[in-house]
């Protein structure tokens, strides 16, 4: 089968003829017809990840078939029994297990779940680790509620997106920040409130003035920025962030933590349980996925090269 192989670090992964995958226990085939790209994709081709395994097929998410059903693919690997936090075991597809950049591939049955009726292939494809990552982070660490106001950093980006659309869909006051002042039209257009430059260096002091500060941050970045999101935090505010992209966390003043009894909590992918509920709530809500663009298979490269410019606002997605 054809497959797009990640043969050497700093390069893009390469389409080649590869082993048609073998079936493991309780696994199926699934026929991938559409896939995504992810930062982490990315982050492994430039060396930025651990334990990366050349000669891998890279990729996490994918929608495809088995049979007369379609699935989308959870790529949350043995997370394990503890709800609060993965297993030692726990990886994500695409590496070191094969991935979805692929014609197809073998899956153990627990991680299928059924297309949402009204999405098509593709905008399922735009799913798995992106909606997964921001509904644990909003709804499962945060503890994100109706009314709730919330702030999401650096919109544009796919978890961003989703935690944008899910944070609206449970009846939230959604606030962005962005370097693009596009981004932040298109937000607004998508249903945010508002939307600030943190290029502008008193950024949050227009936020604190305009809605008097926030419930919720959902942040992946942290770095030097990350103090001004600490400010912009009412009384028993919630910060949870899934990456950090911008360094460490330097100067972050104590007092006003525990004075404001501010909870900061890391977030990773979610559990099978997680990716049920996250399903559900898409389908229950019909949240359709932003997509930025969409390439054919044998042109993943332009994908790559998509993100790697930093330009995309939303999902860039795969037709097989």
């Amino acid at each position: 089968m054809k497959a797009f192989v990640l043969n050497e670090l700093y390069k893009y992964p390469e389409l080649q003829s590869t082993t048609f995958p073998t079936l493991g226990d309780d696994e199926v085939y699934i026929k991938i017809n559409a896939s995504s790209i992810n930062h982490r994709d990315l982050w492994i081709v430039k060396g930025m990840y651990p334990g990366i395994i050349l000669n891998t097929i890279l990729g996490s998410d994918a929608c495809g078939v088995s049979g007369e059903n379609t699935f989308v693919i959870n790529p949350g690997l043995f997370w394990g029994d503890n709800p609060h936090c993965q297993s030692s075991a726990f990886q994500v597809l695409g590496m070191p297990s094969p991935g979805t950049f692929a014609e197809h591939i073998a899956i153990n049955q627990k991680y299928l779940y059924a297309c949402p009726a009204h999405l098509t292939e593709i905008e399922a494809a735009a799913i798995p680790l992106a909606g997964i990552t921001a509904y644990r982070a909003l709804f499962k660490r945060a503890l994100v509620k109706k009314e709730d106001k919330v702030l999401i950093s650096g919109i544009g980006g796919g978890v961003a997106l989703f935690a944008m659309q899910f944070a609206i869909a449970a009846g939230c006051e959604v606030i962005v920040t962005s370097s693009s002042d596009y981004k932040i039209a298109e937000a607004i257009d998508l249903g945010a409130h508002a939307g600030y430059l943190y290029t502008n260096p008193d950024w949050y002091k227009e936020l604190i003035h305009d809605f008097g500060g926030v419930d919720v941050i959902i942040d992946g970045a942290c770095g030097q920025g990350f103090n001004n999101l600490v400010k912009t935090c009412n009384p028993g505010a919630r910060i949870s962030f899934y990456g950090g992209s911008a360094g460490k966390i330097d100067g972050l003043n104590p007092q006003t933590i525990f004075w404001k009894q501010i909870t900061i909590a890391g977030s990773t992918m979610g559990s099978d349980q997680d990716f049920a509920e996250m399903i559900d709530f898409i389908s229950e809500h019909q949240i359709k996925p932003v997509i930025d663009s969409i390439f054919p298979f044998d042109q993943i490269t332009e994908g790559f090269k998509r993100m790697e410019s930093s330009l995309q606002f939303g999902k860039i997605v795969f037709q097989h």
